[in-house]
């Protein structure tokens, strides 16, 4: 089949991800990653504990009301739930879309800096997307990594073929009737200002879009998953949070088409409630396209729920998770009121990250 034949289902798909007041929760961690985080609470990284945390996660009562889609691994993609139920179906009893992470990782870009990287995974990735469709995933997820530097990254040559790479993912996936969602990720390390990450992020995002435009990608069937226009981690000058707000949605209104239905932001090391907070001042923001702004967190979803379940204790641990997707929901819609549901304000952000 060819992408037109998808077209119809593929802006209905990105159009229920982008439902208004819900978001995605991101559960791709790679094996590897999860391991540290099941370490962290120390519960020993064996595919029992993971399928034991996950299936936590996708049995949560309610959670459906303010999530709209999961991004899984691999590994949960194609695995049941203990009680013998695929985790996708799981997943499609409470209304919620299976996603699946599709990049094979990052490897050092050649000819560039020693800290720029290439997201590795082009390679029979329209076959693979099939497979992943056929087993009830209907959106993908992408992640280009870029890094702020005082000596001039990201360079061109790293914007120019990470632009390509996930313009080449978008058309690839949507091919086989995925959603792809586009993650151009500026990471936090380092000390530049916030002026100084808004202006490389228009860069890199108008570039992203110039490369989807040259492979003539349906936008109207694509998520974009930017992070949050802030300042490295390191900057002495911290913005509020009515400064990031504005400094992202400018950003946004000078990059990203307004066929775009969805943005969802990645939280990228921020604490559980300044991401809840910064997504609220977006949405209190008049702004002159519509997509709808949400969210599609990581860690900070599940860092209290992780805390909570401890590796056995499930209603603890729904508990929590249903607090942060609640306070986000509220946050995409301009409701959140700061601290009105228990979150942690501990930074999550770690040098160098890796999944």
């Amino acid at each position: 089949m060819a992408l037109a034949d998808y077209t119809s289902e593929l802006m209905a798909t990105a159009q229920a991800l982008a439902a208004p007041g819900k978001g995605i929760l991101a559960v791709d961690e790679s094996t590897k990653t999860i391991g540290k985080r099941l370490g962290s609470i120390g519960v020993e990284n064996t595919e029992a504990n993971r399928q034991a945390y996950r299936g936590m996660l996708f049995t949560t009562p309610g959670l459906e009301e303010f999530i709209s889609g999961a991004i899984l691994y691999e590994e949960t993609l194609f695995q049941s739930h203990a009680d013998g139920e695929l985790m996708v179906d799981k997943l499609g009893k409470l209304g919620i879309i299976p996603g699946i992470k599709v990049d094979k990782g990052l490897r050092p870009l050649g000819g560039a800096s020693a800290v720029e990287t290439l997201c590795t995974g082009l390679d029979g990735l329209v076959e693979r997307a099939a497979d992943y469709y056929a087993q009830g995933a209907r959106f993908a997820k992408w992640r280009a990594v870029f890094q702020i530097t005082a000596d001039g990254c990201p360079s061109e040559l790293s914007v120019r073929e990470n632009a390509w790479g996930l313009a080449r993912y978008a058309r690839s996936v949507q091919e086989s009737g995925l959603v792809p969602i586009v993650e151009p990720e500026i990471l936090m390390d380092g000390n530049h200002s916030i002026e100084t990450t808004a202006r490389i992020q228009e860069q890199v995002i108008q570039a992203v879009y110039h490369a989807c435009f040259a492979n003539r990608v349906l936008l109207e069937g694509t998520l974009l998953k930017p992070s949050m226009t802030v300042q490295g981690a390191e900057c002495s000058e911290k913005a509020d949070p009515a400064k990031v707000a504005a400094m992202t949605v400018r950003t946004l209104e000078r990059s990203v088409p307004a066929c775009v239905p969805g943005i969802v932001f990645l939280s990228g090391g921020l604490s559980e409630e300044a991401a809840s907070i910064y997504l609220n001042h977006m949405n209190s923001i008049e702004r002159k396209a519509k997509w709808n702004l949400g969210f599609s967190y990581g860690r900070a979803l599940q860092h209290s729920c992780l805390e909570g379940w401890g590796g056995s204790n499930v209603e603890a641990g729904q508990k929590a998770l249903i607090a942060r997707a609640q306070a986000n929901s509220e946050a995409s819609r301009g409701r959140y009121v700061p601290g009105s549901q228990p979150s942690s304000d501990e930074q999550l952000f770690v040098a160098g990250y890796t999944y």
